[in-house]
């Protein structure tokens, strides 16, 4: 029950994060940082909350997520680069969700002059890593 209050608190706190008007970074990662801002596990599911920075030029290299990935853009833009090569723009201020799954690899790229910060909610499966390395699926984005 208390693992459950707790999970409910950081969903609310998150919740509350994301209507303010201000991931995951696998390697080979350039010009990425993160800090843990929460953690709890309730039952068979890790909820982890991060700031995560990716400065001008910097890149969270190929990845994904074993589960859903929240997040909102505090600061500059986010360019993600799909597995289809296609690209998705998100200046600040917008929200993000990444579908878990070997089958939706991504790339985070910084292609702005100011640091790009995001407030990331990953709900994953307990014990999971918060990204998985993927290859390159053939895009031109590193």
């Amino acid at each position: 029950m208390f693992a459950a209050s707790r999970a409910a608190a950081l969903a609310a706190a998150v919740l509350g994060l994301l209507c303010l008007p201000e991931a995951a970074a696998a390697t080979p990662s350039t010009g990425v940082s993160a800090r843990i801002l929460a953690q709890v596990t309730s039952g068979d599911t890790d909820y982890v909350l991060r700031e995560v920075t990716i400065q001008p030029g910097g890149s969270t290299g190929w990845h994904y997520h074993d589960g859903t990935l929240y997040a909102l853009v505090r600061s500059g833009t986010l360019t993600r680069t799909m597995a289809d090569c296609s690209s998705q723009v998100s200046p600040q201020g917008s929200v993000v969700v990444e579908a878990g799954g070997g089958d939706h690899v991504h790339v985070g790229r910084n292609l702005g002059s100011t640091p790009v910060t995001l407030v990331v909610l990953y709900v994953n499966p307990a014990g999971s890593p918060l990204a998985e390395d993927a290859a390159n699926p053939g895009c031109d984005a590193a």
